[in-house]
């Protein structure tokens, strides 16, 4: 073994897949330098995790990727909806919902919207992007061990090809291993929910008769109930090349080699109803659906993100999602904490925050795969008196944190409202308005990504005021705007942004780096700079 000298970090990332790569772009825009670790040689071959729900293309338009993305997802660009049929040649079919955003509703609230990007072309973007950001990316390297102490950890990495292994020394780690995460094994953290739920073979096939026979139906996916040959079908460019998940059943016995080129072919022709359709098999990738969330974030120094902390069913892309998520919200917080503006219980936060998402979001995606009848889970749909799920986009969009790093919550509030709460309440997502600044036009979102944000009214300038001079005392970055004012930002079309916020123009709202609101106050108070210099001690846990 050829030992090399010690390579010093302050982040060290365990995990190359879209958790682990977002978290690398996330601690990159925010100037943190970082190695990222990943055993597999290259980014995913297999198009999978394809659906970027509308709160991580917002993450992505304030990293400056989305655009990069929508490039790279442009050949399914017209897909949308969700269809369900006995088979693509006849029978009953059914859209569950043939548009994502019917009469574009969403545009009041965001200015991004839902991607279909395939995991094998979205994780390119973020590898180009984060290394221009001159990150430390380490394909065909493994983690072998890791210790931690009071001042950090200790890893042991192995490259791959050549053998060698390397001394690592970050003051945190943040593992992005998956479901299976040896990192969260050996830190002797269990996990709770309902545990498996089904499982599938995706197998990636050519075919070029299949798009005469779909004809204008674009979809997304495409649920197949032949009980003979149920499964689903997702197109990867609409024309030759198409990805098919059938039922898979270990639990009797089955194993990936009984899924030959043959069975697979024969099932897909069933399915959809054509026993001439042409069917190359190129690939085949067992997965397993379950609904977990693990005990604990973290320990000490190391913390846990994406299917590392939990495992959701893949009907509404869920899971990825809610991992990029988690990167973006442990990304801001790490670096405040090595930036010095912010004490190291900061991170405990993290937890706070977003295991409760983490729980509510998967219930969601179990019920929402019933619903669906997905192939291979036979759970019962949930009958009129049952727990529907409900729409999608209060639990994409307006999930809140009752706990963490906010002030003025009621911590027994629900993480995910009744219908779409986003009225700058304190632990949820900021509103999003159209604003001028120097003559630019871009969303209130746009704003928040490198430091706390306070936003005050024509007539808040006490807080203005206070907030320059709280921020120099404390060495806080923080970025005030006067909302209204020729030299601040001026909101499109007569928007009210104090109602939009819940606030009045004499009130504040402080905003976290990651677009939550940390703190609101509705009008002036006698000493702002002493209520500002407490507000911010007690959000980023300062002593």
């Amino acid at each position: 073994m050829n030992q090399n000298a010690v390579h010093r970090v302050p982040v060290l990332i365990v995990g190359g897949s879209l958790v682990g790569l977002s978290a690398s772009l996330f601690l990159g825009r925010l100037g943190i330098r970082h190695t990222l670790v990943e055993k597999h040689a290259t980014t995913s071959t297999h198009p999978r995790g394809r659906g970027n729900n509308v709160r991580t293309m917002e993450l992505f338009r304030t990293a400056g990727v989305e655009e990069a993305i929508r490039d790279a997802a442009s050949v399914l660009a017209g897909n949308h909806g969700i269809l369900q049929a006995e088979s693509l040649t006849g029978g009953k079919e059914e859209w569950l919902f043939k548009e994502i955003d019917p009469g574009g509703g969403l545009a009041r609230f965001s200015p991004s919207g839902w991607c279909l990007c395939s995991q094998n072309d979205l994780e390119p973007v973020l590898v180009e992007r984060t290394r221009a950001l001159g990150a430390d990316l380490r394909f065909s390297c493994e983690l072998m061990s890791f210790e931690q102490d009071a001042s950090g950890v200790t890893a042991i990495t192995k490259d791959r090809e050549s053998g060698e292994h390397t001394t690592i020394r970050a003051q945190y780690l943040v593992a992005a291993d998956g479901p299976r995460s040896p990192v969260r094994a050996q830190l002797g953290i269990g996990q709770t929910g309902a545990g498996d739920l089904f499982h599938n073979v995706s197998v990636t096939f050519r075919s070029r008769r299949l798009a005469g026979v779909l004809g204008d139906r674009r979809f997304i996916v495409c649920y197949l109930t032949n009980p003979e040959a149920d499964g689903a079908l997702l197109p990867v460019d609409n024309r030759e090349n198409w990805v098919f998940h059938l039922p898979w059943a270990p639990d009797r016995g089955e194993t990936l080699e009984d899924f030959t080129d043959t069975r697979c072919a024969d099932h897909i022709r069933k399915a959809v109803g054509d026993q001439d359709l042409d069917i190359e098999i190129t690939g085949r990738a067992p997965w397993h659906a379950a609904e977990r969330v693990a005990r604990r974030y973290g320990d000490g120094r190391v913390l846990l993100a994406g299917d590392a902390v939990h495992e959701m069913s893949p009907t509404g892309a869920f899971g990825s999602n809610t991992g990029i998520q988690d990167a973006h919200n442990l990304a801001w917080k790490l670096a405040a904490v090595l930036g010095g503006h912010a004490g190291p219980a900061l991170l405990d936060t993290y937890e706070a925050e977003r295991m409760p998402v983490a729980e509510v979001t998967g219930r969601r995606a179990s019920t929402r795969s019933a619903e669906h009848s997905h192939p291979g889970y036979d759970a019962p749909v949930p009958g009129p008196g049952g727990p529907k799920g409900g729409g999608m986009l209060p639990v994409v969009l307006a999930y809140r944190y009752p706990r963490g790093a906010v002030l003025g919550t009621d911590p027994e509030e629900s993480v995910v409202p009744q219908g779409m709460r986003l009225g700058g309440d304190p632990g949820s997502r900021a509103p999003h308005l159209w604003v001028r600044r120097a003559g630019v036009r871009l969303s209130t979102l746009d704003l928040y990504e490198r430091s706390l944000v306070l936003l005050t009214g024509r007539a808040g300038e006490p807080w203005r005021t206070a907030a320059e001079h709280v921020a120099r005392k404390l060495s806080v970055p923080l970025d005030v705007y006067a909302v209204g004012d020729e030299e601040g930002l001026l909101p499109e079309e007569g928007a009210d942004w104090a109602a939009a916020h819940g606030t009045t123009e004499e009130g504040a709202v402080l905003v976290r780096p990651d677009g939550f609101v940390a703190w609101r106050e509705s009008g002036s108070v006698r000493d702002p700079e002493g209520t500002l210099t407490d507000v911010l001690r007690a959000l980023l846990r300062r002593e």
